[in-house]
């Protein structure tokens, strides 16, 4: 299951880590479509490797702007709390794989 971010507790959940973070609205369109593909490389890649979730950009302001976000969906990956990949629109689910997958430490 997708990590809920929010503007209390991004930080946290991202620190340290690699993340991959879909910003979405509920009256986005294209977002809609985004979500299950988020939803499913959670399941996927799995929490022990990577924090994969979703931000509300209505719901929390502070974070989306810190970020930049100006259209949504917006998905980006964080690295030690770096943006390392960004990805503005709707791409496909191996597009959005390969973005995580290549910041992923394997032992």
């Amino acid at each position: 299951m997708a990590f809920e971010f929010t503007d209390t507790n991004f930080k946290g959940a991202t620190e340290g880590k690699v993340a991959l973070v879909d910003f979405w609205a509920e009256w986005c369109g294209p977002c809609r479509m985004v979500g299950p593909i988020i939803e499913e490389l959670a399941t996927e890649i799995g929490e022990e490797k990577a924090v994969i979730g979703k931000l509300n950009v209505d719901n929390n302001p502070m974070i989306a702007s810190q970020f930049g976000i100006r259209s949504i969906p917006t998905v980006i990956v964080l690295k030690d709390g770096e943006v390392v990949e960004k990805q503005v629109g709707v791409t496909t689910k191996t597009k959005y794989k390969g973005m995580i997958e290549k910041h992923l430490v394997t032992a």
